[in-house]
């Protein structure tokens, strides 16, 4: 590290408040998961009300249901430049202002095309707020609170998603699908106006403004300098590591990057294609094809969401402790089994307030139980740490394409789908993708929990990224070098 660099430590005023604003910057830009959580949600209670409105039929119902999917896809794509470019910050600020463009012109839609028009470019602050808040935060964030830290993104998604069925089960007579809509533009306001008090992602700093610059806003979240200095000293001699063919997209074409990009994006297409996003937005359609009653469709929805969240906010405050890996392997079983249970439930299609009736809605939360518990909580958080610097803008926003790749994938093929197997037949290929994703995280996905970005970064480029049982790629790369 340099005399200039170390005078600036010695002379950076740190907040007494750091521990606070770390964890108030990270709550603010993780509204943006319940801002995406609400207004993916809201469909569910909204798309019925949508039906009766303009007449839609099952193609025209997955359209709209789909269509801030296929906006959130280009969305996810395009920020990674932008964020690059302008930083982590920026591009928050840039999201939440779709977001409150988007939702007005959602709830002002006068036809069917408007509407799946207006949800394609609200769809763009979605994706976009999927590629940049996690990376924010990581980014934001000490290497021992990062996996809470980013997961309250996750949490504020299932946030969202509850209040998006709970406005669906209680308002949806008094308030009608248009202000059911509106609202999100509310917290979008709020958070567009608080990210231009927040701290900078010293990383990006660091690489577009200079190591001085990241002194600047690294003594705004941190509380020693002995922790400044040693995060600047890893982020310099990554930064001095680089090649200019490492940056962007040219350098994900580097062979010692490969195993970041197969664990993380094999994890986006299983975080999404796993069946959890498909039973948030069909419940209620589901449920009124075997038999429920709308009211009690809407209220077994609501139980999903109650499900997620909880579950969400237990991964959030467990996965530096238990580990990514381990979480996963743990609760991914427990997703095949209560889907194969879903099958056989929708398959024998029981009556109406019978034994099998409640067997079907304990299936549907226990696979909420365990889908959200596990594979939810590390999706988004594994693409925000396994990335190296050099080309994190280009592979975070692979990611999250790959994310609602998936998910459009999955929310437009779903109906067609129980219309070809049946919907029982649906529950078992979702258990049959549940099952591939335990082997996948099982064979390919390492342990990251305790390591610093720099630290993954190198394991990397030593070749020492692969799984092992208990371990991170650094611990076990440590312990090697120690027993030779």
């Amino acid at each position: 590290m340099s005399p200039a660099v170390t005078k600036a430590v010695d002379a950076a005023e740190l907040s007494p408040n750091a521990r606070w604003v770390l964890w108030i910057a990270a709550t603010v830009a993780a509204i943006c998961g319940g801002l995406y959580g609400y207004d993916t949600g809201i469909i569910s209670g909204a798309l019925l009300l949508m039906t009766h409105d303009f007449n839609l039929g099952t193609g025209m119902q997955s359209a709209v249901a789909s269509a801030i999917l296929a906006g959130a896809t280009i969305g996810a794509v395009g920020m990674g430049w932008f964020s690059e470019r302008f930083g982590r910050r920026t591009s928050v600020i840039l999201v939440t202002a779709v977001f409150v463009v988007g939702a007005i012109a959602c709830s002002m839609a006068p036809d069917a095309i408007s509407l799946i028009v207006a949800r394609v470019f609200l769809g763009f602050a979605v994706g976009g707020a999927t590629q940049v808040v996690p990376t924010y935060i990581s980014e934001l964030a000490p290497p021992e609170r990062r996996g809470n830290l980013v997961t309250m993104f996750n949490v504020a998604i299932g946030i969202g998603i509850l209040l998006a069925n709970i406005v669906g089960f209680a308002m949806r007579d008094a308030w009608g699908w248009r202000p059911m809509i509106s609202i999100a533009a509310i917290p979008a306001a709020f958070v567009f106006i608080c990210m231009f008090f927040m701290p900078k992602s010293p990383r990006w700093t660091a690489e577009n403004e200079g190591v001085k610059s990241a002194v600047t806003q690294l003594s705004r979240v941190r509380t020693s300098r002995k922790q400044i200095r040693k995060e600047l000293h890893e982020i310099h001699q990554n930064a001095s590591a680089i090649e200019e063919d490492e940056r962007g997209w040219r350098g994900l074409s580097h062979a010692w990057v490969r195993p970041a990009l197969i664990a993380a994006l094999g994890v986006a297409f299983f975080t999404q294609a796993g069946g959890l996003e498909m039973m948030i937005y069909y419940t209620p359609t589901f449920l009124s094809d075997a038999g429920f009653g709308s009211s009690s469709a809407l209220l077994a929805s609501l139980g999903v969401s109650v499900v997620y969240c909880v579950m969400t906010l237990l991964g959030c405050l467990f996965v530096d402790r238990i580990g990514r890996r381990r979480l996963v392997l743990i609760m991914g079983p427990g997703s095949v089994l209560s889907l194969i249970g879903l099958g056989i439930m929708f398959a024998v299609h029981p009556d109406k307030g019978s034994v099998g009736s409640y067997a079907t809605v304990a299936f549907l939360l226990l696979f909420m139980l365990f889908n959200s518990g596990g594979i939810q909580v590390v999706g988004w958080l594994l693409g925000a740490e396994m990335f190296p610097l050099p080309m994190r803008g280009a592979a975070t926003s692979l990611h999250a394409a790959v994310l609602w790749g998936s998910d459009l994938l999955v929310t437009s093929t779903a109906l067609l789908l129980v219309q070809l197997v049946s919907l029982g037949g649906t529950m078992w290929v979702y258990a049959g993708v549940n099952l591939a994703c335990t082997a996948f995280v099982y064979f390919l996905v390492p342990e990251t929990a305790g390591a610093s970005l720099e630290d993954i970064e190198a394991s990397l480029r030593r070749g020492t990224f692969t799984p092992r049982r208990g371990q991170s790629p650094v611990i076990a790369h440590q312990s090697e070098a120690s027993a030779a």
